[in-house]
């Protein structure tokens, strides 16, 4: 099979992933194998790609190949797996794999397992013809989305839906969301969902354009007004949830909520002050159960969940990510091979 492999970490202006031809993966009696149709580019990739996360032990492995958003279709199946078909349209996730037995796994909460296996940076991912992957954590693809659309709901659908659902979203309550790029949009569009009015917070103009198309009650540009003096004016948010990876958004946010209100951070950074007295509650996400999967391909079957994607060639990876790194890209890019 084609596959983009990454031998050894590097700027991605250096064109770290070469093209190559390898074997397809061989499959164990609960595996499946997967064709890909899609594998979603995301900033993580990136990030791994650079060698940012080395010191989280991220690639675990190299060469390794990355992507962790995929669609495919299952080519062959193993002899003990169960509910999944050779012909199935199904989606795989970044969270890979999770022992099953921890405290965590056993209350579902397998996404915070101290064993839990990351598709794309601790085995092979999606940037390739072909995929294996634990039949237990597949998901099966409804019929109403194409390859390309459904794809994105694998991380930016499954990491907005749970940094919403923390939220406690509810009719009339105020949300504020700091950095509305691709993630950001899908959580305005989930938030929207359950009744609550959306302040979006982005230093891109166009950005905060596809804000206002999506709903959001209102946008902020930092660089044009006064953000802490817009909530309190309007008596401060109930939550907010931070996407922009800025320790000042994650400041900001921390400050605009009213006391006893939810910060919920999808990025790493630090808070600079904290006043206990305000009894707020900071909670940090970052990738989705399976059940949170499952509940998010229903929202998008229903029609809840619109996502912009633009498809590009397998053996573009290098330079999708360089426009990536950049903002050069608008919408969620997508390899298909």
């Amino acid at each position: 099979m084609r596959a983009m492999l990454l031998d050894k970490t590097a700027p991605i202006e250096d064109r770290p992933l070469r093209l190559a031809s390898i074997e397809n993966p061989t499959i164990s009696n609960e595996e499946v194998l997967v064709r890909v149709r899609g594998c979603g580019v995301c900033r993580s990739n990136l990030h791994m790609i650079e060698g940012d996360w080395l010191k989280r032990g991220f690639p675990a492995k190299l060469p390794i190949i990355p992507g962790h958003e995929i669609v495919g279709i299952v080519e062959s199946i193993g002899k003990d797996v169960k509910d999944v078909e050779v012909g199935d349209r199904i989606g795989i996730q970044p969270l890979y794999h999770s022992c099953g037995t921890c405290e965590y796994c056993i209350t579902g909460r397998e996404n915070i397992c101290k064993r839990k296996v990351i598709t794309g940076q601790s085995v092979d991912g999606g940037y390739a013809e072909y995929i294996k992957a634990p039949y237990q954590f597949v998901y099966k693809v409804p019929d109403g989305l194409n390859d390309a659309e459904a794809t994105p709901l694998f991380c930016p659908g499954v990491t907005a839906y749970k940094a919403v659902k923390y939220s406690n979203p509810s009719p009339g309550k105020i949300v504020a969301i700091f950095g509305v790029g691709g993630v950001g949009q899908v959580a305005i569009q989930i938030a929207k969902l359950w009744g609550a009015k959306i302040i979006a917070v982005s230093r891109s103009k166009n950005h905060l354009r596809m804000a206002s198309k999506l709903g959001a009650y209102s946008v902020i540009s930092p660089e044009e007004e006064d953000v802490m003096r817009y909530f309190k004016n309007i008596n401060y948010a109930d939550s907010s949830i931070v996407f922009a990876p800025s320790d000042k958004a994650i400041d900001q946010a921390v400050k605009v909520v009213k006391p006893g209100g939810t910060i919920v951070l999808a990025v790493s950074g630090s808070i600079k002050e904290f006043f206990f007295h305000e009894e707020k509650i900071v909670r940090a996400i970052v990738i989705g159960t399976r059940q949170d999967m499952r509940e998010v391909l229903k929202i998008a079957e229903d029609g809840g969940i619109h996502i912009s994607v633009e498809s590009h060639r397998l053996e573009d990876a290098n330079e999708v990510l360089r426009k990536l790194k950049y903002s050069e890209i608008e919408s969620r890019a997508v390899l298909q091979p």
